[in-house]
């Protein structure tokens, strides 16, 4: 329910005023606020269409390949002429590298990540069992969203 707020004149500052929405009734009133975010919470299926869930799906994915490609490209090249700068700099002599130091830290990381990998599996698992059970749900989105993000990653 909104509050009815009192002319501008009788507030000390603009900060003291404000409006109260109350949600649910402003959800009566406007039903594309309950098609969205209503009470049914159902796979997409029985919201959309087949051809707007494929739209959907295609614009995001695509959004989503588009971007992974752009970031991809910037890491692989940082990470790149990061590595070429300092093979420069150490056939120069600007740099001399410990290389028996640098294997024995790839080893304790490698060491570190396989520990920490086998304690984060029963999490993984459970997270690739509800991106399972979403896709079987909406797989007209999800077929959409992968055609666009290998359309994004080609584009």
């Amino acid at each position: 329910m909104a509050t009815r707020n009192p002319p501008p004149q009788d507030y000390e500052s603009d900060d003291d005023s404000y409006e109260v929405l109350d949600l649910t009734e402003y959800a009566r009133r406007h039903h594309w606020w309950n098609r969205v975010f209503g009470h049914s919470s159902g796979p997409m299926v029985e919201k959309y269409s087949v051809a707007t869930q494929i739209v959907m799906g295609g614009v995001t994915g695509w959004c989503a390949g588009f971007l992974f490609q752009k970031v991809g490209k910037l890491a692989a090249t940082a990470v790149g002429g990061g590595f070429l700068l300092l093979q420069i700099a150490s056939h120069s002599g600007y740099v001399q590298v410990d290389w028996k130091k640098v294997e024995k830290g790839v080893n304790k990381a490698k060491r570190q990540i396989k520990k920490r990998a086998n304690k984060a599996a029963p999490e993984i698992n459970n997270i690739i069992e509800e991106a399972t059970e979403f896709v079987k749900q909406n797989i007209v989105i999800s077929s959409g969203f992968v055609g666009g993000f290998l359309l994004g990653l080609a584009s």
